[in-house]
């Protein structure tokens, strides 16, 4: 995805040259928007699933009073922390476990962008607003380059890394009862 940045003059204004371009952009980028919000939503909820069962096995309730009202970013942190317990205890160091940690930040970093970007206000090239930003430069106003094709890959890293947690997780078990 190629970003770009605009000077912020006085009002958070965006061009759009050529209206009619831009809404047939948005209308082919919508069903890839609302894929990316679903499967991430499963994402989190297979998450949540996952770290139930490091409180107990026989019921979801004991987690689910942790991690209610939890932020996505801080369940991947305490997944990073029980499977660090888990490694040390067990003296082993888990198949995929970096990877798998990257790949759902980055799930949940590009989601982000997706679901807060400003969509009215993407142009006929694609480049929607994400963010205003402020450095010593002064205040910028982001925009990213949502394609049907960069838009399909963050779908496919959300599909991707639901299945890699599971098969991480199966791994885990697999170490903990030494199947493997």
């Amino acid at each position: 995805m190629k970003t770009k940045l605009k000077q912020f003059i006085q009002h958070l204004f965006h061009e759009i040259e050529d209206e009619d371009r831009a809404e047939e952009y948005l209308d082919n980028a919508l069903p890839y928007i609302g894929m990316i919000v679903m499967c991430f939503n499963s994402l989190e909820s297979t998450l949540d699933s996952l770290l139930c069962e490091n409180f107990t096995d026989r019921t979801d309730a004991t987690g689910l009073i942790v991690l209610n009202k939890m932020a996505y970013s801080s369940k991947v942190d305490l997944l990073q922390k029980f499977c660090d317990d888990f490694q040390i205890g067990m003296s082993s160091r888990l198949n995929g476990y970096d990877k798998l940690l990257a790949d759902l930040r980055e799930c949940a970093r590009l989601r982000n962008l997706v679901v807060h970007a400003n969509w009215e206000s993407t142009d006929e090239d694609g480049f929607t607003y994400v963010r205003l930003r402020m450095s010593k430069k002064g205040m910028q106003q982001e925009y990213v380059q949502f394609n049907e094709e960069s838009l399909q890959k963050i779908f496919e890293l959300t599909i991707q890394a639901r299945f890699d947690l599971y098969e991480f997780w199966e791994h885990r078990n697999d170490v903990l009862y030494g199947r493997a």
